[in-house]
């Protein structure tokens, strides 16, 4: 686990290409700090800062092949590296080290950019090949690893982090403004497009080749579903349990202490009970002083069942406001899920003790576990009604208070799916943005950037098209943004089990009704747990790391601190100043639940201060 750093060299100055590529990579050291090594030509400068994971002694990168012709960074793990390393011996490759990194140096050596395809992990890398000048990249299926790349038409940049390219003098910081709208909308930027101006994110399952000036990108890896109707539940439930067992001892494997994140939900415990079957396992848990919110009580009773050791943290409300701008700073584009911070603490608490932790993301979108995966079986009755009637009573229903029952179910009930579901907990709708940007900033409908993925998914039922865009924007985007910058912040390794190629094989083959039905989420997969982990523990309600932000932003302390940014110069360059402080003191009276919209654009103003103000 690393971080990694490069840029294609506008000069030929060796000495200030290294003094460049050593700073980019000091930017990012947090996700390295066990070491770090450069490699500087007349083409290419790449820098390397390395978390020890798996052969400690000699897993230095970058990494060369036999001859040096090819030059390789790397982040993440390779669950399958031991068996591709003995395939590749076989053909006559030569290896220098025990790391997953130089299997797949080898392996493009073998097989070129084909062999992504063949990696079980978690990776983002970049190969130089120092004959043809040629830059090849790839980013694993899920996109648990990060990969960004700067490209002005002038300079191509490359690393782990945007924050890295603030060292380089090529890298022309602007914002990129007219993405905002869209950040107002899902919490992030939902295409391949960032804040930054010209800074993108290689997608995952894709790889980029750069040769002489000239790049291009294609996906090695698509989503497909292919149901298979001939198995029962149980039996589903049987190759779960068989798959989670492979999957969650080949993310085991490394030379250090491996933990385990533990909340009260049936993903973490699975995780947790799985690990703890061969292993004497640390797990963490965080909580909140607010007993309402905290799930601490209920992971110390499953903690105390299987007999693993337990850590935990209570947040308190100045703890959890004073760490805001350094999350949204490790973030690189703002990110206001509240969880995050929660996280960002999790992370820590556990970085105390272990290097390497086991988490429970993924299951949620892979088998079906959020409650608005049930909309369609509950609206399947009500959209039998004309569309006539059902736009009429949408008409109506648009006019109560947001969070009235019945509220949600007639607006959805007038749309298709595309139109309807957006993304979860979806924050301004197209016509709330107008109120609250400036003028100036155009603002697109939110579902043309989500309508391509339901087109992609045409023909299958609503349930599991949710699911698919859920994995391509929501998963990507926000999930794992916030576990790899959480973790890494405290030069942490978090592996999720549940994003696994084989597990994904049986994601995708299970039945809709086996996935979701009106009264239960992840019905096959609790079915699995539940051989495994008490009744309460599997058929636990999703809570989805509660934060008592909703009470805090009505106390007098935390309600200033954020007038404070709503009513500053930050907040007016790009918002509406009447219309947010009346989302911030509506409610704080009660009268509305704004919580989700205040912390959009709180967090917004404080990353913008620390990227383009204070730096």
């Amino acid at each position: 686990m690393c971080g990694f750093v490069g840029f294609i060299n506008n000069t030929d100055d060796r000495a200030a290409n290294l003094d460049t590529i050593k700073a980019m990579a000091d930017r990012i050291a947090h996700r390295g700090p066990d070491m770090d090594d450069y490699y500087v030509d007349g083409s290419v400068s790449l820098g390397f800062r390395r978390l020890s994971i798996i052969d400690l002694e000699g897993g230095s990168q970058p990494i060369y092949n036999e001859d040096g012709t090819k030059v390789l960074v790397f982040n993440g793990e390779i669950y399958n590296f031991a068996e591709l390393r003995e395939e590749l011996i076989e053909k006559g490759h030569i290896f220098k080290t025990k790391t997953d990194s130089e299997v797949i140096l080898h392996g493009y050596e073998e097989y070129g950019p084909d062999f992504a395809k063949r990696l079980r992990g978690m990776f983002a890398f970049c190969i130089w090949d120092t004959k043809e000048k040629k830059l090849f990249a790839a980013r694993d299926i899920f996109g648990i690893k990060p990969l960004f790349y700067y490209d002005d038409g002038e300079s191509l940049l490359f690393a782990s982090e945007i924050k890295a390219f603030l060292a380089n003098p090529y890298f022309k910081k602007e914002l990129n403004r007219d993405r905002i709208p869209e950040y107002l909308c899902f919490e992030y930027i939902p295409s391949e497009q960032t804040l930054f101006k010209n800074v993108y994110k290689l997608d995952p399952g894709s790889c980029l080749e750069w040769q002489a000036g000239s790049m291009k990108k294609y996906r090695y890896f698509d989503l497909k579903y292919h149901i298979n109707d001939e198995r029962t539940l149980g039996q589903w439930e049987e190759i779960i349990e068989e798959t989670f067992k492979g999957s969650t001892a080949a993310h085991s494997i490394a030379d250090v202490e491996v933990g385990c994140f533990l909340s009260s939900g049936v993903d973490s415990s699975y995780v947790v009970r799985e690990m703890s079957r061969h292993n004497k396992v640390k797990t963490f848990s965080v909580g909140f002083e607010e007993e309402k919110y905290s799930e601490l009580k209920y992971a110390e009773e499953f903690a105390k069942t299987v007999g693993v050791d337990f850590f935990t943290k209570k947040i308190s409300a100045d703890e959890y406001f004073d760490v805001i701008p350094k999350v949204q700073y490790y973030m690189d584009e703002p990110l206001p899920n509240p969880s995050a911070i929660a996280l960002y603490f999790l992370a820590r608490l556990a970085s105390e003790q272990v290097k390497v932790v086991l988490s429970g993301e993924g299951a949620d979108e892979l088998f079906g576990g959020y409650y608005y995966y049930q909309d369609p079986l509950e609206l399947e009755k009500y959209q039998k009604l004309p569309l006539a009637l059902r736009r009429a009573a949408a008409a109506v229903a648009k006019k109560m208070p947001v969070g009235m029952h019945g509220r949600r179910f007639l607006i959805r009930g007038a749309q298709t799916i595309d139109k309807y579901y957006i993304r979860n907990n979806y924050n301004f709708t197209a016509g709330e943005r107008p109120g609250i940007l400036s003028p100036d900033i155009p603002a697109a409908d939110p579902s043309t950037f989500t309508k391509p993925y339901f087109d992609r998914c045409a023909g299958l039922d609503d349930v599991t098209r949710m699911q698919y865009v859920d994995i391509n924007t929501w998963l990507v985007q926000d999930i794992l943004v916030k576990a790899d910058r959480m973790s890494m912040a405290h030069s942490l390794e978090l592996r999720v089990p549940f994003l696994d190629r084989e597990m994904l094989d049986v994601a995708v083959s299970i039945p809709t009704r086996y996935r979701v039905t009106k009264e239960l989420t992840k019905v096959a997969l609790r079915g699995a747990a539940g051989r495994e982990l008490p009744e309460k523990t599997a058929k636990m309600k999703k809570m989805g790391f509660p934060v008592p932000l909703n009470d805090w932003l009505r106390q007098d302390k935390y309600y200033s601190m954020v007038k404070e940014k709503f009513e500053g110069e930050v907040a007016a360059m790009f918002f509406n100043k009447e219309a947010i402080m009346r989302l911030l003191d509506d409610h704080r009276a009660g009268a509305a639940h704004n919580m989700k919209r205040i912390w959009t654009v709180y967090c917004f103003i404080l990353w913008y201060e620390d990227y383009f103000v204070n730096n």
